[in-house]
Formats: structure tokens, C-alpha cells, sequence
């Protein structure tokens, strides 16, 4: 009984040793995904809501590709919350690849007069600070969080002076 009782352990531990060296494989290091925006459009809103089409260009630095099945999105503008928005498509970013998402965002009208209170004397919205922070769902331990700052570098109008 004994005899057998330790290859019964000897077993499990030769198991657990195998599942810690693929789990070290799970957590390896990362190299963080390079965001971009790189274009808001309006879209169809509702009452006193207003939508936007936020495209995002991610780029995956890694020898690993991405498979995502979801992305939210929250967008700050002027050190406020500005955007919310959260979409279920699904996508693959390959090794050393990139990938442009478009993601519907809302903005209530509270978040709207808040924005316009805090630009005050403002007379552009160019040169605003902002900051995005995201995620693409992955699944367990899959799940890829990003962050983008940088300031709104919006196109002039035809015709402005300048």
C-alpha cells in the first residue's frame, strides 16, 4: 500500500510540476499595445444623447497574436469623463500586427454641459488633453487592458483662417 501511495504522489507532483511550467508560459512578459485614436464620427443619437464612432488603430508589439471577443472603451476629455461605449465584435490581431476598431460610444447630456462648463473661456476644443483607457476581452487571463493619452489635434475647417 505504501509502494503505491507514493507513486500516486510522486504521479500528482510530477502533474502539478508540468501545469506550473505551462502556467509560467501563460504569464510571460508583454509588451504593452500601442493605441491610437485615429478618427471620431458622429452617429445617429437618441434624445439627449449624443453618439460617436471612436476609431482606435491597435498595434500588438508581441510574438503573441490577440484574439478578442468584446471592447469597452471610456474616453476623458479635459480631465472629465467625456464617453462611455462597449462592443461585442470579435477579432484577431496576429503577431507583430495591427488592427483598426471602431467602437460606438455614448455621451450623455450631463457629461456634454459638463464639458462645455470646464472649456469656460475656450474658444477651440483643439489642444484638449485626453485620455482613453480600454480593454479587449480575452477570456481568463486573455483579457488586454490599454491606455492612450495625448491631446484632441482636430482638422481645421475649410476656409478658417490661419
Amino acid at each position: 500500500m505504501t509502494a503505491h501511495l507514493h507513486r500516486c504522489a510522486r504521479g500528482c507532483l510530477v502533474l502539478l510540476l508540468a501545469f506550473g511550467l505551462s502556467a509560467c508560459a501563460l504569464f510571460q512578459a508583454r509588451d504593452p499595445l500601442n493605441i491610437s485614436v485615429i478618427g471620431i464620427e458622429p452617429l445617429p443619437g437618441q434624445e439627449l444623447e449624443l453618439r460617436m464612432a471612436v476609431k482606435i488603430r491597435v498595434q500588438n508589439p508581441n510574438e503573441t497574436p490577440i484574439d478578442y471577443n468584446g471592447i469597452a472603451l471610456d474616453l476623458q476629455v479635459n480631465g472629465q469623463p467625456l464617453a462611455a461605449g462597449v462592443s461585442d465584435q470579435q477579432g484577431h490581431i496576429g503577431r507583430f500586427d495591427e488592427a483598426v476598431i471602431v467602437v460606438p460610444v455614448s455621451v450623455t447630456a450631463f457629461s456634454f454641459l459638463r464639458q462645455a462648463y470646464g472649456l469656460g473661456q475656450r474658444n477651440s476644443l483643439q489642444g484638449l488633453p485626453y485620455v482613453l483607457r480600454g480593454k479587449l476581452a480575452g477570456g481568463w487571463l486573455r483579457t488586454v487592458r490599454f491606455t492612450d493619452e495625448g491631446t484632441l489635434d482636430l482638422p481645421k475647417a475649410a476656409g478658417a483662417g490661419g
